[in-house]
């Protein structure tokens, strides 16, 4: 299983159940094996065969769960990986802010422009000898 190229979430989840249902068929040959060993005369072949079986599904179970945690793994560093969009969003969102305080900086300028230009305005025609009326912004 490839990191960078995972199957959908739900594939993934029937892959660990798959995994469960191995670790329960390792655990019931490491039952048998030792229920095997545990008799008076204990069958050697059979004791073989239960631990063989116990082997085989627990190196199945350790190589998917290695595949998953090194998934894992990739996805928490935020390493790039396919099917996340975390680092996309995040982008995002920064823009959205600096965007909104842009505009609210903006506004603030154009009000403190107003406010001169009202104020310059008085001063010439107070200067000039015209009575005027503030004006709303």
């Amino acid at each position: 299983m490839d990191p960078f190229n995972l199957p959908p979430p739900t594939d993934t989840l029937q892959q660990l159940e798959h995994l469960e249902k191995e670790l329960a068929n390792a655990l019931h040959a490491a039952g048998q094996t030792v229920l095997e060993l545990s008799k008076d005369k204990p069958s050697l072949k059979q004791a073989e065969t239960f631990t063989s079986n116990f082997l085989k599904s627990l190196e199945t179970v350790e190589t998917g769960l290695s595949q998953n945690i090194a998934y894992l793994t990739q996805v928490s560093t935020a390493q790039p990986h396919e099917g996340s969009s975390y680092a996309n969003q995040k982008v995002m969102q920064m823009a959205w802010h600096r965007l909104k305080h842009s505009q609210t900086r903006l506004n603030e300028l154009e009000k403190l422009k107003n406010k001169h230009t009202q104020e310059n305005n008085a001063l010439i025609a107070s200067a000039a000898g015209i009575k005027t009326e503030p004006q709303e912004p």
